[in-house]
């Protein structure tokens, strides 16, 4: 009982403006950094499916053109 008790009282304390506005504040820098090192990867994804689909658009054009003379 008494521990349900506490996770309440972290709720309430957590649905306040001022500590959420405090946890934002917080954690901001270590949210930017984590992007900033996954900016690369996210490009090379980004990169990685255009050529996935300029290939397939390739294959796809291939098959119909064979299709039409046979």
């Amino acid at each position: 009982m008494k521990n349900n008790n506490f996770l309440k009282k972290c709720l309430i304390i957590l649905q306040k403006e001022e500590v959420q506005d405090e946890i934002k504040t917080f954690m901001k820098p270590f949210i930017s950094m984590i992007i900033n090192e996954i900016y690369p990867y996210i490009y090379m994804s980004i990169i990685f499916v255009l050529i996935s689909f300029l290939l397939i658009l390739g294959i796809f054009i291939l098959l119909i053109w064979n299709r039409k003379y046979k």
